[in-house]
C-alpha cells in the first residue's frame, strides 16, 4: 500500500512538474502595433515571418493602426508596444505620457514629396492642395521640409493642407485629383511615378536628419518587464541583420512584395535597395534626429510644448549601449 502510494504521489509531482515546464515555455503574448505601410516595418515582419520572435519565447501579433491612432492606444495601455515616429513620442510626452524609443529603424527622412503631372514647379502649386497625413505625423513633416525645400509658405501661398489619412488614403487622393501632391515613402511612392506623376523633392537625396520610424514602449513597461522588452529589442535587431545579409535577399523581396502588396518584380527590387540603404544596422535612435523632430515640430507649430521637451530624454539607449558592449551587434554581422 505504501508503495502504491509513494509511486502514485510521485507521479502527481512529475505530471504537476511537466505542466509546470510546459506552462513555463510558452511564449510570451505581445501585440505591437506598426503605424504606417512601409519598408521598415520589414524587420518586424521578418522576425515574425522567420520564427525570430518566437527563438526570443514571443508569440507577437503585428495590427496596423495609423501612427497617431496607435499612439493614443498605447496611451490607453491598450497596446503595449508601437512602430511609430518620433513626432507620436514628442505629442505623447508633452501630453503627460512617458514613452521612450528604444530602437530607430529610420534616422533619416527618405520621402518622395509627388505632384500630379501638371505640376512641374513649387510655382505650380501654390493656391493647391496637398495632402499632409495625420497632423502629427513624419509625412506631415517631410512635407512641410518639402515645401520649405521649394521656397513655398502654405499661409502666403494659399496652400490648403489637408489631413487625409495614410499612405493608401493620400496615394488614392493624388490619383483621383482631389489632391495636387502629398508626400509618400518611396517604395509606395514609385507605384505612381510610371502613371505619370513626378518627383518635386526626393528628401532622401537631402539628407535630412530625422528620428522617423522606431520601436517605442513606456518607461513603466521597460522598468517592470525589462526582458520583455530587451527580448523584443534583440529579435527586431536580428530581423535588421537577416534583411542585410545578400544570401536572404529572395527571402525579403518575397516578404516585402507580399507586405506591401507590390506585384512588379523592379517595384519589389526599389523596395529592396531602398530598405537596405537606409536601415541602419545598428538600429539605435537618434538624439540629433530626434532633436530635429522637436525643432521642427515647433518651427511649423505643430506642437509649441515640444520645446520644453529635451532630445535625449525621449530616447532609452540603454538597450543599444548593452548590445554594442555584449557584442551582440558585432556577432550578427
Amino acid at each position: 500500500m505504501i508503495n502504491r502510494v509513494g509511486i502514485i504521489c510521485l507521479t502527481v509531482c512529475l505530471m504537476s512538474a511537466s505542466e509546470t515546464t510546459l506552462r513555463a515555455a510558452e511564449p510570451n503574448k505581445v501585440l505591437i502595433a506598426n503605424g504606417a505601410i512601409s519598408n521598415n516595418v520589414e524587420p518586424l515582419w521578418i522576425a515574425k515571418e522567420q520564427g525570430i520572435f518566437r527563438k526570443y519565447g514571443l508569440d507577437v501579433d503585428m495590427v496596423f493602426i495609423i501612427a497617431g491612432r496607435a499612439m493614443q492606444a498605447m496611451l490607453a495601455g491598450q497596446v503595449p508596444v508601437g512602430l511609430v515616429g518620433g513626432t507620436h513620442v514628442v505629442n505623447a510626452n508633452t501630453g503627460g505620457g512617458e514613452f521612450s524609443m528604444i530602437i530607430g529603424l529610420e534616422n533619416r527622412l527618405d520621402y518622395l514629396f509627388l505632384a500630379k503631372p501638371t505640376i512641374k514647379s513649387g510655382e505650380d502649386l501654390k493656391g493647391k492642395k496637398v495632402a499632409i497625413g495625420t497632423p502629427a505625423g513624419s509625412a506631415s513633416l517631410a512635407t512641410y521640409v518639402a515645401l520649405d525645400h521649394l521656397g513655398l509658405v502654405p499661409r502666403r501661398d494659399n496652400i490648403v493642407l489637408l489631413g487625409v489619412g495614410g499612405v493608401p488614403e493620400r496615394m488614392a487622393a493624388l490619383r483621383s485629383g482631389s489632391v495636387d501632391a502629398t508626400s509618400l515613402s518611396p517604395e509606395i511612392g514609385q507605384q505612381v511615378l510610371g502613371e505619370g506623376y513626378r518627383v518635386l523633392v526626393d528628401l532622401g537625396k537631402e539628407n535630412v536628419e530625422f528620428q522617423s520610424s522606431g520601436l517605442v514602449v513606456s518607461r513603466a513597461l521597460i522598468k517592470s518587464n525589462f526582458n520583455l522588452i530587451e527580448n523584443i529589442a534583440r529579435a527586431t535587431v536580428e530581423g535588421v541583420a537577416f534583411i542585410h545579409r545578400p544570401a536572404n535577399k529572395e527571402i525579403v523581396l518575397k516578404s516585402l512584395g507580399r507586405n506591401l502588396r507590390l506585384s512588379k518584380p523592379d517595384q519589389m527590387e526599389k523596395a529592396y535597395q531602398s530598405l537596405v540603404g537606409a536601415l541602419p544596422k545598428r538600429p539605435c535612435p537618434s538624439a540629433d534626429g530626434m532633436n530635429a523632430v522637436i525643432k521642427l515640430m515647433v518651427q511649423h507649430g505643430i506642437n509649441a510644448k515640444a520645446s520644453q521637451l529635451k532630445a535625449e530624454d525621449q530616447l532609452d539607449l540603454s538597450f543599444c549601449k548593452k548590445f554594442e558592449d555584449s557584442g551582440f551587434f558585432k556577432s550578427l554581422y
